[in-house]
């Protein structure tokens, strides 16, 4: 962590600095069983493609809203930082109607076409594969994202004053969001190797700082559960055990 950083990417960039090989996001889904460890190199890398797509393919950069209709989910993760990086406005469960993309799951899409502009779908599959075809409306991100660069630089420096997360109804820039993160992580307890477990969700702020950003803050790393509620008591401790982790959150 640097204290110079007053977004969410430059949190990014000096985890990717400091430590490219140390786990970033393990993520868990306890309905189909997947499990992914992405090192902060391997998230930057999707970052940079999606940050890429959302500039080149969408169209979208400074002013524009996003809104992200996920679930906590490390693609999730990964749009986050990809919007902090275009500075662009990201809206989790934000208004479709409202906004110039949309990004939808497969139990959002209907809700998704309310919005005018771009519009992209996630299958949020195993091991991050593609719809067998891509849904009325949208274009599929398994398919556009790959081909993206590995490498990104904005059109135009992102602000940290500039409005970068809207969540529960609370605007913060990124300047904001990087203090609250802080704040959060010193609350937890996490320091640098920390492993936080967090079962949360991502529809308001404790779920989305405890399931990324207050452990990007804090140079730590978070194991992501997505239907922890699945998994039985014993599996639970196994879980903790196996990897490694020093702090809950469910």
């Amino acid at each position: 962590m640097n204290a110079s950083d007053r977004t969410p990417a430059d949190l990014l960039r000096s985890a990717l600095a400091a430590d490219p090989a140390r786990p970033l996001v393990t993520f868990y889904d306890d309905a189909t069983g997947e499990r992914v460890e992405l090192s902060v190199a391997t998230f930057a890398n999707w970052v940079a493609k999606t940050a890429n797509l959302i500039q080149g393919e969408l169209s979208a950069g400074p002013g524009d809203r996003v809104a992200l209709l996920l679930p906590a989910h490390w693609q999730t993760a990964v749009w986050l930082l990809a919007c902090s990086s275009v500075g662009v406005t990201v809206e989790l469960g934000g208004d479709p109607a409202g906004a110039d993309v949309v990004v939808a799951g497969p139990e959002t899409l209907e809700a998704g076409l309310a919005c005018s502009g771009e519009r992209i779908a996630l299958s949020l599959a195993p091991l991050g594969r593609r719809f067998p075809a891509a849904p009325a409306g949208y274009a599929d991100y398994a398919v556009e994202v790959p081909s993206q660069g590995d490498r990104f630089a904005p059109f135009v420096p992102v602000d940290p004053d500039a409005p970068a997360l809207v969540v529960g109804g609370t605007e913060r820039s990124g300047v904001q969001l990087v203090e609250q993160a802080r704040v959060d992580a010193a609350a937890l307890g996490l320091a640098p190797g920390s492993r936080l477990l967090s079962g949360l969700g991502y529809g308001d702020w404790t779920g989305v700082s405890t399931g990324l950003y207050a452990p990007l803050a804090a140079d730590a790393s978070v194991v992501l559960c997505r239907n922890l509620d699945r998994l039985a008591p014993e599996a639970f401790e196994k879980r903790v055990e196996s990897e490694r982790v020093t702090d809950t959150a469910s």
